[in-house]
């Protein structure tokens, strides 16, 4: 992992935390990207299929159910189960209502099945794990409220594309996950890599980022406010 910390993890969540952080996310990856041009994400998934919406799904499904058969079949091929959770995700994407912004029951399902199908490609231990699926499972993790392996996540993104932005959103992560050793390097490193005149907001991002995290951590209420977003 990018920073190995030996720490014991917190599994306790605090649904306002967790809240904030989509927001934070969502702007982070409008803005600026989880990893740094790696493809897929929420928008390739809609616009992948190239399709209707209906047909999308079906194709879709049709795909989710052949590659579990192959997950089934052959349990140690780690790139099969890197493909089915990446398709799960996709599948969830279809459930969104557009006037919500929210997945249906159906749709929360298939996002866990992602991240079952996403720590089995972990469990085989793969020598270079894949970092544009593990941009996706960014995502469904924070829609899961798991920023812990959303930031395990991160941390396989921003190894193989260190940059600024991916290390801002590892630091907000982290902190969300009560990992406050970890976010504060990731912090560092993205603060070294932003200009100057943008450093101020991104120290409000990261300093708001910190103290929602430390607030759950203390089982305190947690601002409400998102936070201000900086462009370039």
């Amino acid at each position: 992992m990018l920073f190995d910390l030996r720490g014991r993890g917190r599994h306790r969540t605090v649904q306002i935390v967790y809240t904030t952080l989509a927001v934070l996310m969502a702007a982070g990856l409008i803005l600026f990207g989880v990893g740094s041009g790696l493809a897929g994400g929420l928008i390739d998934a809609i616009n992948g299929s190239g399709g209707s919406s209906g047909s999308g799904n079906s194709t879709l499904s049709k795909q989710v159910d052949t590659l579990q058969k192959r997950a089934q079949q052959n349990p140690q091929n780690a790139n099969t189960w890197a493909r089915l959770a990446r398709a799960k995700y996709q599948l969830a994407a279809w459930s969104i209502d557009q006037n919500t912004g929210q997945y249906s029951a159906d749709g929360r399902k298939d996002l866990a099945g992602a991240g079952v199908a996403w720590d089995r490609y972990l469990a085989l231990n793969p020598e270079k794990p894949d970092a544009a699926t593990a941009a996706v499972m960014v995502q469904a993790f924070v829609q899961l409220n798991q920023a812990a392996k959303a930031a395990d996540a991160q941390e396989i993104v921003t190894g193989a594309h260190p940059n600024r932005n991916a290390y801002l959103n590892l630091a907000k992560l982290a902190y969300a996950a009560g990992q406050t050793r970890k976010g504060d390097l990731a912090a560092q490193k993205a603060l070294a890599g932003t200009p100057k005149d943008l450093q101020g907001a991104v120290k409000d991002q990261l300093n708001q980022a910190k103290k929602q995290g430390a607030a759950a951590a203390g089982g305190q209420a947690a601002p409400t406010a998102a936070p201000t977003t900086t462009s370039g």
